[in-house]
């Protein structure tokens, strides 16, 4: 399952599509130059139990790794995955 990305410079999401169906997507907005805020993860009907939601935070942490980003978690979901992943303090803004 690929996870796929949107993003103007000034908002994005990561999503999952399954035979062209959107079963999963996380939102983000550009708070600052560095800082990206998640503010939203939905799993829609056909896309629960798989751990989705998961690999979604997963992959902005990766994005944000990537591009040197901090995030602020925003979301409940989000921020409940980033206070049992302690791994993820690296991207996480303090």
């Amino acid at each position: 399952m690929e996870i796929k990305q949107t993003d103007n410079s000034h908002n994005g999401s990561f999503y999952v599509e399954e035979n062209g169906k959107q079963l999963a997507e996380m939102t983000y907005f550009y708070s600052e130059k560095n800082i990206i805020t998640i503010n939203h993860t939905l799993v829609k009907e056909g896309g629960e139990g798989k751990g989705l939601g998961k690999k979604l935070v997963n992959a902005a942490v990766e994005f944000a790794r990537e591009k040197g980003y901090k995030i602020i978690p925003v979301c409940p979901f989000a921020k409940s995955v980033f206070n049992k992943t302690p791994e993820y303090s690296d991207v996480l803004v303090h």
